[in-house]
């Protein structure tokens, strides 16, 4: 290989080993794998849960595209309804149903498809909380990013993970804030899959 293309292929690689290094197994439980990792310059950890759901991407796609039903799965949520669909791109209202002594929240998503080569679908989460304006009651979140993938092990099985690092806005306390870290994938996985896999 020439060493310019040798040293294009390192520059690649590295970020992602050093990253991937950053990530600790916080909990194992009913084949679901929840990794957390700090994130530089904010008090929040991120999460990734991993598992394989007996389920093809299709199957995925539809449970979380009919919004009253992925609002069933979704650890948290209070109620979500669709705001706009341009392209690749969609944008989702949800409202939070957090434990007390949280304040219910509410968060603008955009949700980004893409489609990968081998059949995976990553779809990228980003907060747009300017895009509607401020709701009496209910604290915005304001900075939120993550990536749902699905990838395609076989016709009716598929490897999902759920990524996701958000700052809250407003007090959180600390214990609550740990508690959402594991609980939000571990309960999100646990759900999806038990619905995916009685559908037919």
């Amino acid at each position: 290989m020439p060493r310019s293309r040798l040293l294009v292929a390192l520059l690649f690689l590295l970020p992602l080993n050093v990253h991937a290094d950053d990530w600790r197994l916080a909990h194992q439980q009913d084949g679901i794998d929840v990794y957390l990792s700090a994130v530089p310059s904010s008090a929040y950890q991120q999460f990734r849960g991993v598992t394989r759901i007996k389920a093809s991407v299709r199957t995925l796609v539809d449970l979380q595209e009919n919004l009253r039903v992925a609002c069933k799965w979704l650890y948290a949520c209070a109620q979500m309804r669709l705001l706009q669909v341009d392209g690749d791109s969609t944008w989702v209202y949800l409202t939070t149903d957090l434990p007390w002594p949280a304040q219910p929240r509410d968060i603008v998503l955009k949700v980004r498809s893409e489609r990968l080569d081998d059949g995976t679908l990553v779809r990228h989460l980003s907060a747009e909380p300017s895009k509607l304006p401020p709701v009496q009651g209910l604290i915005r979140v304001r900075r939120l990013q993550g990536e749902w993938i699905m990838r395609p092990l076989g016709e009716r099985e598929t490897e999902v993970t759920y990524q996701l690092q958000a700052d809250p806005a407003g007090d959180v306390p600390g214990w609550l804030a740990n508690r959402f870290v594991v609980d939000a994938p571990m309960v999100t996985l646990r759900t999806l899959r038990a619905v995916a896999e009685r559908q037919p």
